[in-house]
């Protein structure tokens, strides 16, 4: 299972870019994912945690930093859509589990790809509990790519539950692929191939 356009790319040199920030359009869910932007790049540039034999004490506080900003559970309900409800509460959180651990190793997989990307922050919009931060990416090549992380508040923090590069949803591309191995297989099967992904080596 793979995102189209090598999105997974894009989104985690976006996190790991360095931020150009916009005065004039900082706002709390602005503020947010800038924050953890930057315990990311801390923890990357680190040269304690470089050496080989701390790789799993690195990888451990990106997934911390991670974990504090992207909502596994909604990002989970979204990519399964109407095969959720069918669920038991066992069942989702094991797929939340899964489903997040598979993200989170592809993230991990990634951060030997930072190569200083830019990241600008251009615009935010809030419409109640649910907000947008756009970003623009400015890559190792020079190309510009429009990131946008939708957010939804829980208590004071805003939370991810989609990204969207150039247009395209995460979650949908996610939601798409899920859907086709259920309905060609079966839940279950979807299981086994999320878990056969994570065990990889």
């Amino acid at each position: 299972m793979y995102v189209k356009g090598g999105m997974i790319r894009i989104v985690y040199g976006c996190l790991f870019g360095v931020a150009m920030t916009c005065e004039a359009l900082a706002g709390v869910p602005t503020d947010q994912i800038r924050e953890t932007t930057d315990k990311i790049i801390a923890i990357v540039s680190d040269p304690e945690l470089k050496d080989a034999e701390r790789a799993s004490e690195r990888n451990y506080k990106i997934r911390q930093a991670v974990d504090e900003r992207f909502d596994w559970k909604a990002i989970s309900r979204r990519a399964l859509a109407r095969h959720w409800k069918k669920r038991t509460a066992e069942q989702k959180r094991e797929f939340i589990d899964l489903f997040g651990r598979l993200l989170e190793r592809t993230y991990l997989e990634r951060v030997s790809d930072y190569s200083g990307e830019k990241v600008t922050y251009v615009d935010e919009r809030v419409d109640g509990k649910y907000g947008v931060v756009s970003v623009k990416i400015l890559t190792a090549k020079h190309d510009e790519v429009a990131v946008d992380y939708r957010v939804r508040k829980r208590g004071e923090g805003w939370y991810v539950y989609d990204v969207s590069i150039e247009g395209v949803s995460l979650v949908n591309n996610y939601r798409v692929q899920f859907n086709n191995i259920i309905m060609k297989s079966s839940y279950e099967g979807l299981v086994e191939r999320l878990e056969a992904k994570v065990a990889e080596e």
